[in-house]
């Protein structure tokens, strides 16, 4: 199985889409004008039937509602920028494949600015996915067809964590299934003991099973970045964020307050301010204090993953910091 870049935290403190207003409506012509080909093969309206839909400000709102029966993957591209529109076209190629597993919307956002501002989107192509009504931020910029399917995979896993694993209406149930569309094999059994425990919210028995499967194979880096989402989980369970945050101003060279702060941030997603909350008890703190802030912050770009740049930048800051 594809390591597992998102958690449930994923959704919590992800970028509000409520607000949205809906505008009027944008002509049929006019999207169908500005679509890469197939973009919107089969769609009868974005959040309604058909794998590969055209999305737009006024039917956002059906988008977001969709993702709470299935998975749904919007790309935000540029009619102006070939790039963009060929990052359409591989995300329409995997989504075909899969067969209605989820949903791909497209938006133009030269005709569509509003999706723009909700997702706080400054550079395109970027794709998202959205579970439950909650984007999970996926990739800025274009992406191999290899590498999309595979990021894919976990965002169907990270839907079928949140009980959304419905077929996307018109799909065409009865089309060939392909390579792709096979079940992906069983997950050994401590993984598995683990993925089921995590969905019964219960979290001591997940990292149980996760620190049982290191003692087996050390090298298990699936189990590991496990372990560490559970334990991120488990550290703020129940805590009182704003105390938190005023007992680390209180005490800078508290590492274990500014390590709760840095696990705050990193579950609501504000990443950067994790990496650097822990970067800079790093340089204030000395011996046994400093090795502990190193370790976690080591700990949290095994949480965020290697494929994140933010996690590449933070490592040069750690070495620039210890030496």
């Amino acid at each position: 199985m594809t390591q597992q870049p998102f958690t449930a935290a994923a959704l919590r403190g992800a970028v509000d889409l409520s607000s949205l207003k809906r505008p009027a409506p944008t002509s049929v012509a006019g999207a169908a004008a500005s679509t890469p080909a197939g973009a919107g093969a089969g769609a009868a309206g974005a959040g309604g039937s058909g794998v590969v839909v055209a999305g737009t400000d006024a039917t956002l709102r059906d988008v977001i509602a969709a993702s709470t029966r299935h998975p749904v993957v919007l790309v935000l591209w540029s009619s102006r920028l070939a790039e963009s529109a060929g990052m359409v076209s591989t995300f329409t190629a995997v989504a075909q494949r899969y067969a209605g597993r989820f949903q791909l919307v497209t938006v133009d956002v030269d005709s569509n600015p509003a999706v723009l501002q909700a997702l706080q989107v400054q550079a395109v192509p970027v794709s998202f996915a959205l579970v439950q009504g909650q984007p999970v931020p996926l990739f800025e910029g274009v992406q191999p067809e290899a590498q999309v399917a595979a990021v894919v995979d976990q965002v169907l896993a990270l839907a079928a964590q949140h009980g959304v694993t419905g077929q996307v209406p018109g799909a065409g149930a009865g089309a060939e299934p392909t390579d792709e569309d096979v079940a992906e094999p069983p997950l050994p059994r401590l993984h598995q003991k683990a993925f089921e425990a995590i969905e019964a919210d219960d979290l001591d028995t997940a990292a149980a099973a996760y620190r049982e499967a290191l003692a087996q194979n050390p090298a298990d880096a699936e189990a590991r970045v496990g372990l560490a989402q559970v334990g991120l989980l488990q550290r703020t369970s129940g805590v009182d964020p704003q105390a938190a945050r005023a007992a680390a101003a209180a005490s800078p060279g508290d590492v274990d307050a500014q390590i709760l702060v840095a696990d705050l941030d990193l579950l609501g997603g504000h990443i950067d301010d994790a990496f650097g909350r822990l970067l800079e008890t790093v340089r204030v703190t000395t011996d046994g204090a400093r090795n502990a802030a190193r370790e976690h912050l080591v700990e949290l770009f095994d949480i965020v993953g290697p494929a994140d740049d933010r996690v590449g930048r933070a490592r040069k800051m750690l070495m620039s910091a210890l030496f």
